[in-house]
């Protein structure tokens, strides 16, 4: 499960770098290339992407956060330190007493 989540997230991570990238800076001199006598006017593409990337990111943050979750359960022991230490002390070999 965690590493179907992984795979995700990463796919996630690359779609949210090529639609950022796709997407018109404030200059102009990035983006689609869109020009104004095109059927689709420009601010509909950057609508359109603004949306699309809010919506990426969320999924990515939203998958992160699962990763997090998961890998926290399986590392998590009923143990606590003070028991951990106990068990080490116990499997050391007893110096005799003597007499």
């Amino acid at each position: 499960m965690e590493s179907l989540l992984i795979f995700v997230n990463i796919a996630l991570a690359v779609i949210l770098v090529v639609v950022i990238l796709l997407q018109r800076s404030e200059g102009g001199a990035l983006g689609l290339g869109v020009s104004q006598d095109n059927f689709t006017s420009a601010r509909s593409v950057g609508t359109f992407l603004t949306k699309f990337t809010s919506i990426v990111a969320a999924l990515f943050i939203i998958c992160s956060i699962a990763i997090v979750a998961i890998s926290r359960d399986e590392f998590r022991e009923t143990q606590s330190v003070l028991e951990k230490e106990e068990e080490q002390n116990s499997n050391l070999p007893q110096i005799p007493q003597s007499k």
